[in-house]
C-alpha cells in the first residue's frame, strides 16, 4: 500500500507540473512581457490585521517579521514551480481539516497544526514556514484573506514571482495564478513591515461578471 501511495503522489505530482507550466505561460502574456497575473504592491493603505493573526504572532514572532533586505518576488524557475506545486499537494494531504470551533472550542486560532488538524489558516503557515525551510524567501509569501465562492472569509498563501502572483489553496491541489481562482482579495500580509495591507477588493474577470449578471 505504501508503494502504491508514492506512486499514485508521484503521477499527481507530474500532471499538476505539466499543467502547471501552461499556467505559467499564460500568466507572462501582457503587453511588454509585464505579468498579468499580478496584484498592485502595497498601495491600497494599510489594512486591520486579524486577532487571531496578531494572537499567533506573540506566540511565533519569527514567522510575522518582515526582513526588507530579501526580494518582494522570486524568479519562477521550473524547480521552484516543482517545489510549490509539491508542497501544496503534500500539506493539503497531511492536514486533517477541521474548524476552529472544532479544534480549540473559539471562533478563530491561527497555528502551526503541531497536532496535525486545523482550518485554511493552518494550511497557509505551514506551506509558507515549510517553503521557507527549503529557500524561498518568506517576504515573497504572503497570508492573503479573500471571499470565496461561498461568499465566506477564507485564507490562502501569495507567492508573488516575476511571472505573476500564484495561489496556494487548501481548497484545491492546482495552483492557479491569483486572476483565475474566483475569489475576491481583501488584504494580506504587508511586504513593507509586520502589519497588514488592504487589496480593496480585487477581483477576478469570472467574480466580475457573475456579479454583474
Amino acid at each position: 500500500m505504501l508503494l502504491n501511495h508514492r506512486n499514485f503522489f508521484g503521477s499527481a505530482l507530474a500532471i499538476l507540473v505539466a499543467v502547471g507550466s501552461a499556467t505559467i505561460a499564460q500568466a507572462q502574456q501582457g503587453s511588454a512581457g509585464i505579468p498579468i497575473a499580478s496584484l498592485p504592491a502595497d498601495a491600497s493603505g494599510d489594512a486591520r490585521a486579524p486577532y487571531a493573526w496578531n494572537d499567533f504572532c506573540k506566540r511565533s514572532p519569527a514567522e510575522c517579521r518582515v526582513n526588507p533586505n530579501e526580494p518582494e518576488r522570486v524568479e519562477m524557475t521550473p524547480k521552484l514551480w516543482k517545489a510549490i506545486i509539491s508542497m501544496n499537494l503534500r500539506v493539503n494531504r497531511e492536514i486533517e481539516a477541521i474548524t476552529d470551533e472544532e479544534h480549540w472550542g473559539v471562533v478563530d486560532r491561527w497555528d502551526l497544526a503541531e497536532d496535525g488538524k486545523g482550518d485554511c489558516e493552518e494550511f497557509a503557515l505551514v506551506k509558507r514556514k515549510r517553503l521557507a525551510e527549503a529557500g524561498v524567501p518568506r517576504r515573497a509569501m504572503l497570508v492573503t484573506v479573500v471571499i470565496d465562492e461561498e461568499n465566506a472569509g477564507h485564507a490562502v498563501l501569495m507567492i508573488r514571482t516575476d511571472r505573476g502572483d500564484f495561489i496556494l489553496d487548501n481548497k484545491r491541489n492546482a495552483v492557479l495564478p491569483w486572476s483565475q481562482t474566483g475569489y475576491i482579495y481583501v488584504k494580506r500580509e504587508s511586504q513593507l513591515r509586520t502589519g497588514w495591507t488592504s487589496l480593496g477588493g480585487a477581483q477576478t474577470a469570472t467574480v466580475a461578471s457573475v456579479r454583474r449578471n
